[in-house]
């Protein structure tokens, strides 16, 4: 029990350190490089505290996080590539 509460507090630490980042990432891509290792710090919150819990409940939570944070870091890496999102198409 010990292990998962010494794995809570690092886990919330690196979130805090990546929370820095986020605010005084010198470029954006480090900013979003940030964003999305928080989303993969929160799955692992949400994980032991499953397994701290013992419920299984969570595990949907944990599956919502990295869909969301998986799309961010594709839609974000477009943006770079083309400068846009959601392209329109001007015929329409």
């Amino acid at each position: 029990m010990v292990m998962f509460n010494v794995a809570l507090a690092l886990l919330s630490l690196a979130v805090i350190c990546f929370l820095y980042r986020v605010v005084k990432g010198p470029t954006v891509a480090d900013r979003v490089i940030a964003l999305d290792a928080i989303g993969i710090c929160l799955a692992g919150i949400v994980a032991v505290l499953s397994i701290i819990l013992e419920t299984s409940v969570f595990l949907e939570i944990i599956l919502l996080i990295g869909i969301l944070a998986f799309l961010g870091t594709a839609a974000f890496a477009k943006f770079l590539q083309k400068g846009v999102v959601i392209e329109r198409d001007g015929n329409h």
